[in-house]
């Protein structure tokens, strides 16, 4: 197997050395945007250049979105590749987050063009830091789990870690539904600005849903699919 790896965080971003962690072994190229592009969702090129900067063997800068970089990938840097990763994102993907998402819009562009994907998130609680050999370490179980599952075509797993307060037990795999609840829509106005003030972990959920499972402390997995 042979594995694209990219992100919406940019390339020097510590998640994508996290997934490169989790994969150590295997054939990987990363192609990802050359800059943070969080929540740029599944916006693509419409016809300009798409700048490409080699910054290592197997590991691409694009100047592109997420989006982009999974076509630029698969068509023309790793034509050969059997899988597209996107992650580890700093910050959860669950419920209607994949529809804002530029990590999770990475991998629905891959299932369009016929390669199965993985996104993988981590749930940030209270603006802590990140154990991110932690996250390497629960990504690598998962891609190990998730390898050995049938994915139709046209099919992607979303994968949202949990985050762990320490001494916490290993977190269970748990495949589960995607929320159907919307994000926290409080606000406030003031001098006529607009402004979102709900609070993320307070959001709603679904029981046994994405948001659910992952806020409960396990891993939340999900089969997402285009027809």
């Amino acid at each position: 197997m042979t594995f694209i790896l990219t992100n919406d965080d940019g390339i020097d971003a510590p998640g994508i050395a996290a997934l490169r962690e989790a994969l150590r072994g295997y054939p990987t190229c990363v192609v990802a945007p050359d800059r943070h592009l969080s929540g740029c969702s599944h916006q693509m090129n419409r016809g300009g250049p798409i700048a490409i900067t080699q910054r290592e063997e197997n590991a691409f800068a694009i100047g592109g979105t997420p989006a982009d970089c999974a076509r630029v990938g698969v068509s023309h840097l790793c034509p050969n590749a059997t899988w597209v990763l996107s992650g580890i994102n700093a910050g959860g993907n669950m419920g209607a987050d994949i529809h804002v998402s530029g990590t999770v819009a990475a991998v629905r562009e891959a299932a369009l063009l016929r390669v199965p994907g993985i996104a993988v998130s981590h749930y940030i609680q209270n603006r802590r830091p990140v154990d991110w050999a932690m996250a390497a370490r629960l990504t690598a179980q998962v891609l190990e789990t998730l390898m050995a599952e049938a994915l139709p075509q046209g099919c992607f797993w979303n994968v949202n870690l949990p985050h762990l307060q320490p001494g916490d037990p290993d977190p269970e795999i748990v495949f589960c539904t995607t929320c159907t609840q919307p994000l926290p829509i409080e606000f406030k106005v003031e001098e006529g600005q607009f402004y979102y003030v709900g609070d993320y972990g307070k959001r709603r959920r679904d029981p046994d849903s994405d948001v659910a499972v992952c806020f409960g402390g396990n891993i939340a997995v999900t089969k997402i699919c285009l027809w």
